[in-house]
């Protein structure tokens, strides 16, 4: 897969023409789902529509990875993965760097986009509110998975504990992030009795790797984040070590998840499934970067359970999953 001007073109081609239909409400069970989605099954994602007729067969597919750093990093790193996934299902696949989380839930919402990587606090608006079919998360070769919640602050800052926080400012990365926003949200509230706006002021970064270099150049002066990033940060030299000071770590929490839009042709679903599973990690560009937070294959997963404490976060903290 090379970055040309066909392949710029065909990302235009495939985000104008979106393949999306909304099917006919059903009288069918469907849990937090929108109503155009049905669960028979029970496992909390949407069901393929039960006419072939309403299958999406693309001859161009589209990928997104989740934006937690700038996402011009990942067109290079995802390239032998996505060239990969075009000799096992016959199909030009393509990257779009995606800007924001609410972006890429709105185009596999409006069918454009067809396989991605969400990351985790966006994953159940994903599966609820634009069919998002999750099954696997990169994980390291001994089968561990997952990352923690961190905030940081910078030597000198004056915070050595959470609470040193109260009546200055933290800075979050989106609120449909994790650990960027929903995740501290919680904690905080409920372990320190710290709410946004009445005990701090609330910024936020937009991403990850913002709030990590903000806190490292001093421009903020305590935020949330994940340390997957972090640690891939530190790795590449983006940051040192002696620019960022950790003050607290949370439980961990199960990572970026990809999966499918639920409208795929069953065959063509299958077939990428089956490409991330035989992908071969050795001495690519994604083994590089994703070793960085030890990270070196891809696992199979189940979202009802791996993302159950993320649905508890989400319920502590308000969270709808209607569609707006």
């Amino acid at each position: 897969m090379k970055v040309t001007t066909r392949y710029l073109g065909a990302i235009a081609a495939a985000l104008l023409a979106s393949t999306g239909a909304v099917y006919a409400q059903e009288d069918c069970p469907r849990g937090t789902l929108d109503s155009r989605y049905c669960d028979r099954d029970g496992d909390l994602v949407a069901d393929a529509p039960t006419d072939p007729a309403d299958w999406a067969n693309p001859e161009t597919l589209v990928f997104t990875y989740t934006p937690v750093e700038d996402p011009a990093v990942y067109v290079s790193v995802w390239a032998e993965f996505l060239e990969h996934m075009e000799e096992v299902t016959g199909k030009e696949v393509i990257f779009f760097p995606v800007q924001s989380n609410a972006a890429q839930i709105e185009a596999m919402r409006s069918g454009r986009l067809h396989i991605a990587g969400f990351n985790t606090g966006s994953n159940p608006l994903a599966v609820n509110c634009a069919g998002f079919n999750p099954f696997t998360i990169m994980a390291s070769l001994d089968g561990g998975f997952g990352y923690e919640m961190e905030i940081i602050t910078f030597p000198g800052s004056g915070i050595e504990t959470v609470e040193d926080i109260r009546g200055g400012t933290l800075a979050f990365t989106s609120p449909t992030s994790n650990s960027g926003f929903k995740a501290p949200s919680a904690i905080l509230s409920s372990d320190f009795d710290m709410v946004a706006d009445r005990d701090f002021e609330p910024v936020f970064s937009g991403k990850h790797d913002n709030s990590i270099l903000g806190v490292a150049n001093q421009d903020y002066p305590a935020a949330s984040i994940a340390n997957s990033v972090m640690n891939r940060m530190l790795a590449r030299g983006d940051i040192t070590e002696e620019q960022v000071v950790s003050i607290y770590k949370s439980q961990t929490f199960p990572t970026t998840g990809f999966g499918t839009a639920h409208n795929l042709d069953p065959e063509l679903a299958a077939q990428i499934k089956n490409a991330f599973f035989s992908f071969e990690w050795d001495g690519t560009a994604l083994q590089e970067e994703f070793e960085k937070s030890n990270e070196g294959q891809f696992l199979d997963m189940n979202y009802q359970v791996f993302w159950d404490v993320i649905r508890k976060i989400d319920t502590a903290n308000g969270v709808s999953y209607a569609c707006e």
